[in-house]
Order: structure tokens, then sequence, then C-alpha cells
């Protein structure tokens, strides 16, 4: 992963009203081996994060100005280091106005994945670990907390240069506790929601179902195309890359790699032909899972329609071939 431009500013702001004080670098970062490890890290707790969506540049304007900044990077109008100083006074500003918003060190970073350019925004909050010495004394030490991002935007560069009218080539995190807590990250990208990623993810699953249906595919073959379909969107998301329609299907049957293409489009499911798969929703249809008045039920999906049988009239389940551990258990107790 060729990496292009790194650059850390820090704003120091609390949440009770005292203004914001800002440290701006002057260079970018030099190249380091510890440079790339924050990177890596980062994309990789950013890919790790659910909860997020896709979408697409607001118009250049006032409020939204940072595409038209960006835009001179990319044609070569503007160095990378001015950008970012530009972009973190307006971010400053943002935060200023919110009482919620919290400081911390702002990374930004230009770098190549494949034959794909992508600009990563990041607010890194520092955290505490104690250390022990050689000669046993202890120590506090003060590192960037890359797991725990709230507030980070990717942008695939290539995507909104050569496919304008796409609509998710930035994804961003949706904050869990209200829009009001996030709201100001997401006008400082300047960014709208383009695609339903949970909505997209349960249609695919949807349709999913109704090819093996239609398919008429024994246990084991569905079986295996499900894993298959889940091995693939986990891969994408560790990415950072969206399904293809096309991969997917080619995935599921090599010997007919247009098959299951071809069904979703005859079937009208209003698909997108290339989706961010939305991870909460891949889990959940990986596994069935409740605790609930005294019981703990979990069982993989795969499972529904052969070891367990589900009856919806009377809203009981059946499960077959029970664990041998849970069969000892039970016998005991009887």
């Amino acid at each position: 992963m060729p990496i292009r431009h790194t650059v850390m500013h820090f704003i120091d702001k609390k949440a009770d009203g005292s203004p914001a004080a800002l440290h701006m670098a002057s260079a970018s970062l030099p190249e380091s081996g510890a440079i790339e490890n924050l990177v890596h890290d980062v994309n990789d707790g950013y890919n790790a994060k659910t909860g997020k969506a896709w979408g697409f540049f607001h118009g250049e304007s006032g409020a939204f100005p940072l595409s038209g900044w960006l835009a001179k990077v990319v044609s070569g109008d503007m160095q990378f280091i001015d950008f970012t100083r530009t972009a973190i006074e307006h971010l400053m500003r943002l935060m200023q106005e919110s009482n919620l918003a919290v400081g911390g060190h702002v990374l930004f970073a230009l770098y190549q994945q494949g034959m794909t350019d992508y600009l990563t925004i990041a607010i890194l909050r520092q955290a505490e670990t104690i250390s022990v010495a050689d000669d046993l004394t202890v120590s506090v030490s003060r590192h960037l907390d890359t797991s725990a991002l709230h507030f980070a935007a990717r942008i695939n560069l290539s995507e909104w240069k050569h496919n304008p009218a796409s609509r998710q080539y930035i994804s961003f995190i949706k904050s869990k506790t209200g829009r009001k807590a996030s709201d100001y990250f997401r006008d400082f990208i300047g960014c709208q929601e383009g695609i339903d990623s949970p909505g997209e993810t349960r249609t695919l699953l949807k349709a999913f179902a109704d090819f093996v249906q239609a398919e008429d595919l024994q246990s084991e073959s569905a079986s295996e195309k499900r894993q298959r379909l889940l091995a693939y969107a986990q891969a994408q998301g560790k990415l950072g890359e969206p399904i293809s329609l096309d991969e997917l299907s080619e995935v599921l049957d090599e010997d007919r790699p247009k098959t299951f293409a071809d069904f979703i489009r005859a079937g009208d499911y209003g698909i997108s032909e290339a989706f961010a798969a939305d991870k909460r929703t891949l889990n959940q249809y990986r596994r069935y899972t409740v605790r609930a008045e005294g019981m703990s039920i979990s069982f993989e999906a795969h499972l529904l329609g052969e070891r367990v049988e589900f009856d919806q009239a009377s809203a009981s389940l059946t499960i077959k071939n029970l664990p041998a551990q849970l069969v000892g258990q039970l016998r005991r107790s009887a």
C-alpha cells in the first residue's frame, strides 16, 4: 500500500465550551515504518467498524467547501499539505460551533491500494498504557488509539474522478449516539448518504434465498454457496471494497459465472450493481442469537431447515442431533 502523503494536525478542544486551540503541521510526515503501521492500523480499525454509511459529495459551496479544495489536489493545483491546513481550519470552526465536539489528532492519509487512490481522514484520540521497565519501575505512556474510531471517512478518489455520477465513493462512520454528536464531521466532509447499505445487503440475502429455491439446490450445495457469499463479502469488507454482483456470481459458480447475477437482474430486485455490504446485517445472517427469559439460543443460519426446524404456527423450534455433551447433561438431570 504505497503512501503518498500523511499529515497530522491537532485540535485541542474539550466539551466544556472552552475555546479550541489549533496546532498545525508545516509539512507531511516523513516516510517511516511507524507511519506505515499507523495508516495500516487506522485502515484495519476503520474496516472493522460496523454501522458505516456510503454516499457522495454535496455540490461545492461555502457550507461544503472540502470537495473543491480536494479537486485542486487531484488536478495538481494545490499541494496536499496546503489542502490539509485549509481543511483543518474549517474543521476547527465547525467543532467550535458544536458543544459536543471533542478535539484530537486529525490524520490525513493519501495512499494507493491496488490501482485505486484513497484519502482517509480520521480523528484519533490518545489512550494511556502502563508499562514496566527492566528495573521493574512503572511508567505511563500515551498512544494513538486506532481501534476506537468514532469520526472517520474514506474517499475513493479514483471512483470520484472517473465516475462522478457514483453515489457511493465516500464511506463514513455513523454515530451510535445520534446525529447531533457527529453532524459537524459529516458537514466537514460535505457528504450525503447515497446508498442504503443495510437495505441493499438484506435485498441481496433475500435474492440469494430465492435463488436457492428457484434452482432447487440441495442443502449441502446451498450451504456451500452461502459460505462462499459470506466469505466474499467479508473479504471485500476487509479491503474496503464493494460487493460486485458479477464478481459474486462468479464466486458462487465458476462453471456458470453469470447465473446468479442474471437471476437478480431478471428478478428486478432493484439492487445496485456494486455496493458496500453492511457488516452488521451479514453477521445477523450468519447466526441466529437470542437471550431472554432464562434461555440462550444461538445457531448458524445454515442449520435452519436441517438440524433446526421452525414451526411458525406454534412458534417452536425442533433441534435434531443434539451435541453429545448436552444430551448427557439432560439425561443426568432427568
